[in-house]
């Protein structure tokens, strides 16, 4: 499960980073992204444009939005069974832009978990691989909301927790954004464990577990967990 993430770096940092995209200036750093918080997302539209989508995937079938929060991850394995994901699998996927994202390791003797953060080396932006849709309330209002996919762990994410979220490689951006109707059969190759090497983890402050602190502390490495 992937549960909190980050998206800290400048608007024109990642502007930078992702040249082919629209950046809104903005953006502000987030350190402590939650479930049900807006998050910057890149649609399938063939604009791309960054746009802020609610965290929790409402189907456009369902009656009532809390749906959303039960709905922040999708398992990869299954995404093409689950009437929940299976056409945005098709038709609505999306880049879930981050710069790193945290999960809780079960600490000896201890029966509280330890928060970990992980990023890519460099502190290099990546993008979650993530599936969008829109829902209307019955008022005509509209609630464009967004999960982020998540497949097995890779060698360092396995000793910390049993999933990871699919993190998708630069050269495969163009491919999961196509607008066309995908078979699960060809998007399923670009849902595997990001390479373990290019990856660092350490602990971090436990204050990482309220959702209401959101500041830099959060990043910083702990010395002991």
């Amino acid at each position: 499960m992937c549960g909190r993430f980050t998206l800290t770096i400048d608007p024109a940092h990642l502007q930078e980073a992702f040249p082919w995209a629209v950046i809104p200036n903005d953006l502000i750093p987030r350190y402590n992204i939650a479930p049900s918080q807006p998050v910057a997302v890149i649609p399938n539209t063939g604009e791309y444009i960054v746009s802020m989508y609610k965290w929790g995937l409402i189907p456009s079938w369902s009656k009532e939005p809390s749906i959303g929060e039960r709905m922040i991850n999708a398992r990869s394995e299954t995404l093409a069974e689950k009437p929940s994901f299976r056409n945005a699998y098709r038709r609505r996927r999306c880049l879930i832009l981050a710069d790193g994202f945290y999960e809780w390791k079960p600490s000896l003797g201890n029966k509280s978990k330890q928060p970990i953060l992980i990023r890519l080396k460099g502190n290099i932006p990546f993008t979650f691989a993530g599936l969008w849709e829109h829902w209307t309330a019955p008022d005509g209002s509209e609630i464009r909301s967004c999960t982020i996919i998540t497949t097995q762990p890779n060698s360092l994410i396995e000793s910390i927790h049993n999933r990871m979220p699919v993190i998708l490689p630069p050269d495969s951006y163009m491919h999961w954004l196509s607008a066309e109707d995908c078979p699960a059969s060809e998007l399923n190759k670009l849902l595997i464990p990001y390479p373990s090497n290019e990856m660092i983890a350490y602990p971090v402050s436990k204050k990482v577990n309220s959702p209401l602190n959101d500041s830099n502390e959060l990043i910083t490495p702990i010395d002991e967990f």
